[in-house]
């Protein structure tokens, strides 16, 4: 217990201490996020420094070897593959700052990035005898042999790309992400997996950048933050069986996912619209809530799911 209160104040320190340093200088570099005006709501917006996600992930990072150092293959990786996907992340948002757009890495150059990263995570699964899932609610495992790889390589696509749309409001990608950190590490704790204390160093770190990122954010996380959150989160989750309650506790990221991908077939077949604007969080902001509202809807949502889960463990 004191080990994950050590981790948690630690993880939030360096985030803070790493955000004062950078805010100010991105804000003398004028590396501010281009908004597109599909949300009036967002206007003002507008250049609000962006690629903040390199202090709380840098934080993880350090804080990571400090307390762990290199005693173990799955938090070493964690923290590389979690480095590798900031990296990719920081690319992108340098090229919008950099075109003054709102595009940077094509989706294709993305994907390409994204599948070679999760297949070094799958063949370490493989080659190292990760190839056991734990089956939500009946406490079991069942070993799916091989087909870790293509599974693997489908949920860090997957859980990346979906974080990332889920980082549309002040505070929602973060608050969300800190849910799933603390159900998560709950769970490893209670099955004695020691890289566990990396959630708890997450949580640290993503809760002090949300004390800069909640409405008004001062700063965003950018795809600097959001593609390294979902390559920690499918790390931690996968390296330690419990791939199958990415679904589940991630329920939220879901359905930013889905809501995308349901929007954009219907909108092809009919040229009409399910929701009026996809992620589905746009679409509630535009029904009249607010973005507090919202974030904290999907924070307690994703609490929910996840007490459900540990009560079946």
């Amino acid at each position: 217990m004191k080990e994950i209160f050590i981790a948690v104040l630690c993880g939030f320190i360096a985030s803070v201490l790493l955000l004062m340093l950078i805010l100010p200088l991105l804000k003398r570099l004028k590396a501010g996020q281009y908004i597109l005006g599909y949300v009036k709501e967002h206007e003002k917006k507008s250049g609000t420094p962006t690629m903040g996600g390199l202090a709380f992930i840098c934080a993880i990072i350090i804080v990571g070897f400090c307390m762990l150092g290199f005693g173990g293959g799955e938090a070493n990786l964690t923290i590389a593959v979690t480095a590798a996907f900031m990296v990719v992340g920081f690319l992108d948002d340098f090229l919008k700052i950099f075109h003054k757009e709102n595009e940077g890495l094509k989706p294709y150059q993305k994907i390409i990035f994204q599948t070679a990263i999760a297949t070094v995570a799958a063949l370490f699964c493989w080659f190292n005898g990760k190839t056991f899932l734990n089956v939500p609610f009946i406490c079991k495992s069942v070993d799916i042999g091989w087909g870790i790889i293509p599974l693997v390589i489908f949920i860090f696509t997957a859980t990346v790309n979906c974080v990332n749309l889920t980082d549309g409001l002040d505070g929602l990608a973060g608050g969300t992400s800190c849910a799933y950190l603390l159900i998560l590490g709950i769970m490893l704790c209670m099955s004695g997996v020691s890289y566990g204390v990396l959630c708890f160093i997450g949580i640290g770190a993503v809760a002090a950048f949300l004390v800069f990122n909640t409405n008004k954010a001062a700063i965003f996380m950018g795809d600097t933050g959001s593609l390294a959150l979902g390559g920690f989160i499918s790390c931690l989750s996968v390296f330690s069986g419990n791939s199958l309650y990415i679904p589940l506790v991630g329920i939220m990221f879901v359905i930013s996912g889905i809501s995308v991908i349901v929007q954009v077939i219907y909108y092809k077949r009919t040229s009409k619209r399910v929701f009026l604007m996809a992620p589905i969080h746009h679409h509630f902001q535009m029904k009249g809530y607010t973005e507090c509202k919202i974030t904290y809807a999907y924070f307690a949502l994703t609490c929910l799911v996840g007490i459900i889960c540990l009560i079946f463990l």
